[in-house]
């Protein structure tokens, strides 16, 4: 009798804690990290990261990962559902039914097929109740589907958009580069106030949705993580080494974005520091910022003259976002970013402003080659 009411107790422990955990993850609009939901969603990346580990190409592994996030969520609610029939099961059985048959008729009310009736007083009762959470489930997924998917145009919108100014994998210097060629830096303004809002948007799904940190762009070579840190670095070099008035709102849009990135890696217990020292190391070293405003230089970008200044207000913004920054792009397995890539030379043409040549009858458009490989 005392083993019967502990086994009933832990039953229904069970199913407190199995339905408590659908709501923090469905119902409860803010970031919210669920036990239950974490240990399925890591039991499901390993298995993944087995059938896609390192030493295959990143296009296979790119293939293989764009069904992870789509295969956790769906996988989500039979986790739940195995632990309410245990959950249920284990009250039937504590009621008087023998195991095994406490099992099937758990299942069978949970999916509503009723073809097993539980013969014990209240039976009845505790079915239609594991039916209707049964039910329930199911309808939270569907509707979950669709404030995803919206979610997720809406991110890869200005991600998609980004190409077009900053290649793919976006580069910084690529976006200074051809933005100064094609219609002046004045352009990045504009910019900067679109992404700050991107970025806003991103805290807020990326945290209350936290499964859209795990779906992929349809291209290999697309990241939402490397489409933060280009825009980001491209602030950052625009307000320490091109001479240009400073723009205010490119410091917003960098705040934006770390604060975005923070919240985002607090959810998956990223460890950062809140408060570093703009002196801090960070994953760019010296040299890459040099070469990188090289090709600023070549490109005809106007720099300033103090190199050395320019490399500590560089290092002072990037501090606040590179360690998550890395640890995102790690998590979410995106492309090798592009300052981890072979850089080139800039093309540099003798005609500095495209447009104004095009108005006067030119027929070839220079394009900006500084970039590096992809692969």
């Amino acid at each position: 009798m005392i083993l019967q009411v502990v086994v009933g107790l832990l039953g229904l422990l069970v199913i407190v804690r199995t339905v408590l955990s659908a709501v923090r993850t469905f119902v409860v609009p803010r970031g919210d990290n669920d036990p239950l939901t974490r240990y399925a969603f890591r039991a499901i990346r390993k298995l993944f990261d087995l059938a896609a580990p390192p030493s295959r190409p990143y296009e296979f592994r790119d293939r293989v990962m764009a069904y992870y996030g789509p295969i956790s969520l769906v996988l989500l609610p039979a986790w739940w559902l195995v632990l309410l029939v245990f959950g249920f099961g284990a009250i039937y059985w504590a009621l008087g039914l023998p195991m095994e048959e406490a099992l099937v008729v758990s299942g069978s009310s949970l999916v509503t097929l009723g073809f097993r009736e539980p013969a014990i007083p209240g039976g009845d009762a505790l079915a239609f109740v594991e039916a209707a959470i049964g039910l329930a489930l199911v309808a939270l997924l569907i509707s979950y589907l669709p404030t995803i998917y919206s979610a997720f145009s809406r991110r890869e919108l200005l991600v998609s958009l980004l190409e077009v100014r900053a290649d793919s994998p976006p580069s910084p210097v690529v976006m200074i580069t051809r933005m100064h060629r094609v219609s002046g830096l004045d352009v990045m303004h504009e910019m900067y106030e679109k992404w700050e809002q991107w970025f806003a948007e991103l805290e807020e799904t990326h945290s209350s949705l936290p499964v859209l940190v795990f779906y992929r762009s349809q291209q290999h070579d697309k990241s939402w993580v490397n489409a933060a840190g280009a825009m980001m670095d491209a602030a950052a070099l625009m307000r320490s080494v091109v001479a240009v008035p400073p723009d205010v709102q490119a410091d917003l849009m960098i705040r934006a974005g770390y604060i975005a990135l923070r919240r985002i890696g607090s959810f998956f217990n990223i460890a950062y520091d809140p408060h570093p020292e703009p002196t801090d190391a960070t994953s760019i070293d010296r040299e890459r910022f040099d070469r990188a405003v090289g090709v600023l230089a070549a490109s005809g970008v106007p720099i300033v003259a103090d190199r050395d200044q320019a490399w500590r207000d560089f290092n002072g913004w990037r501090v606040n976002y590179d360690t998550v920054l890395r640890k995102l792009e790690k998590l979410t397995l995106a492309p090798t970013p592009w300052w981890d890539r072979p850089m080139h030379s800039a093309y540099v043409t003798d005609e500095p402003n495209p447009v104004a040549a095009a108005a006067a009858g030119a027929a070839d458009e220079p394009e900006v080659l500084a970039t590096g490989v992809v692969g």
